[in-house]
């Protein structure tokens, strides 16, 4: 996957993370965990787009190390989501896996770029 496809892939799960959340019940809980995955589904897009901005390789590795973050915690948030009973269904379940792929492609992009 090349960057720019990797940045519409990043603004895509940002996208539907802000579908997904209009879901969830607004309650004291809902409303706290709602909010902590729209911060962290939105910062890995951005932040991707920074490290493609990298002025050097370090800066670009250290840049996929927030990314790898930030997804990392959406995928946390999405489980609290999911396993506390606030939303059950296919779509919570569909944007964990998309936080783990996303995850798996920036460990490895982040490892490459160390070994060069």
């Amino acid at each position: 996957m090349n960057k720019d496809e990797m940045k519409d892939r990043t603004r895509r799960f940002a996208l539907d993370v802000m579908d997904l959340i209009e879901q969830v019940p607004s309650t004291n809980k809902g409303r706290i965990l709602a909010d902590q995955l729209l911060r962290s589904a939105t910062s890995v897009g951005a932040n991707y787009r920074a490290a493609c901005r990298g002025r050097s390789t370090a800066e670009f590795v250290a840049k996929l190390g927030t990314v790898l973050e930030e997804a990392d915690e959406s995928a946390f948030w999405l489980e609290l989501i999911d396993e506390g009973g606030l939303l059950d269904n296919e779509q919570v379940r569909s944007l964990h896996k998309e936080a783990d792929e996303i995850c798996a492609m920036v460990f490895t992009a982040r490892r490459t770029a160390r070994e060069k």
